[in-house]
Formats: C-alpha cells, sequence, structure tokens
C-alpha cells in the first residue's frame, strides 16, 4: 500500500476503511444488467467475468459501494458506466425500488450472501441496458446468457459470496422460474 492521500471525495483510506468495515455494515449497489424486447421480456442476461484474488475466475454481476453523500441513483450509474463501460445506456427507472436487499456476512451460512471482508448491505437493482457493453476495469469480459442458461447449475456455480442466490432472486422477479 502506498502512503499517497486519497482525492477522490468519498472515498475513506485503506486502513479507515478497514477499520470501519470492521465496526459497521457498509452500503453497496448490485445490478443485473439485461436485455428486453419490445414487450419488456428479459432476453437475456449480462454477467461480468473477474479474476479473484488467488487468480480463480468467477461470473459476477454489477456491483460496489455507495460513496459518502453520494445518491444511491448516482452510485448505481457510476458503477454500472465503471463495469460496462460509457456507452451502455442503462435505463435506471424512475422509482428506484430494489428487487431485494443482500445482507452479506463475514461468517459463513449466515444468510446466502457472503463478503469475508465486511458485513455489508446491498440494495439489488434489475437494470435493462440498450447500449454497447464493453466491460471495463477489473472485469475480463461481459457474457450474455438466456435466462435458462443463466439459471443453469454450471453458470450459478461460477458465481462466488451468494451473486447465484441474487442472480436466482432477479431472475424470479421478473417472471423467469426454472
Amino acid at each position: 500500500m502506498s502512503d499517497m492521500t486519497e482525492t477522490t471525495p468519498g472515498w475513506l483510506p485503506h486502513d479507515e476503511l478497514e477499520q470501519a468495515r470492521s465496526r459497521m455494515p457498509i452500503l453497496y449497489v448490485e445490478a443485473v444488467p439485461v436485455r428486453v424486447d419490445d414487450s419488456g421480456e428479459v432476453t437475456s442476461i449480462g454477467l461480468l467475468l473477474r479474476m479473484g484474488s488467488g487468480g480463480a475466475v468467477s461470473r459476477a454481476l454489477v456491483s460496489g459501494r455507495v460513496l459518502h453523500h453520494e445518491r444511491v441513483r448516482d452510485a448505481l450509474l457510476r458503477h454500472l458506466e465503471k463495469d460496462l463501460g460509457p456507452v451502455a445506456l442503462p435505463r435506471v427507472p424512475a422509482s428506484l425500488q430494489p428487487f431485494t436487499v443482500a445482507e452479506y456476512f463475514p461468517t459463513l451460512g449466515a444468510t446466502p450472501f457472503h463478503d469475508p471482508r465486511q458485513h455489508a448491505v446491498s440494495l439489488a437493482y434489475i437494470v435493462p441496458v440498450t447500449g454497447d457493453c464493453r466491460p471495463r476495469q477489473d472485469a475480463l469480459d461481459l457474457v450474455w446468457f438466456s435466462p435458462e442458461e443463466a439459471s443453469s447449475a454450471m453458470v450459478l456455480n461460477e458465481m462466488h459470496g451468494g451473486h447465484g442466490a441474487l442472480l436466482k432472486q432477479a431472475l424470479a422477479h421478473v417472471g423467469c422460474l426454472f
């Protein structure tokens, strides 16, 4: 770690973030990017391909922290652009109602959601995207799956920390029960 001063407003230096994570839940947003047809039916689900810290490749949803003094809508848009690129053209609904709230714990088994770093509360959204998605930052790729493919054991097993359970909830929320 460097001793450089963080200049991005709302971000804590690494040691202060670790201290906060050990004492209180951290707020996150998560998004399931989808493509929809003209009638609003979900036709495909976009999953990121990421390289984990241990070198393992996994599938993931768009996810990230909400900054201090940042609106949830702005955090959601920021993370969608960060992970999907500036021309993904997300259609965040006017009423920002999450399809679920996921609570991540550092202790395995408390909920289906696990994050060894922290207790986190995540507002989860299904967000239609209409533009060209090109993963950025730490994402290696974005792959579009049909709802049937996304709900397969093979795909769900490639997701860690509870993202598979969250994806199943998202699919059920849009009426895709397999």
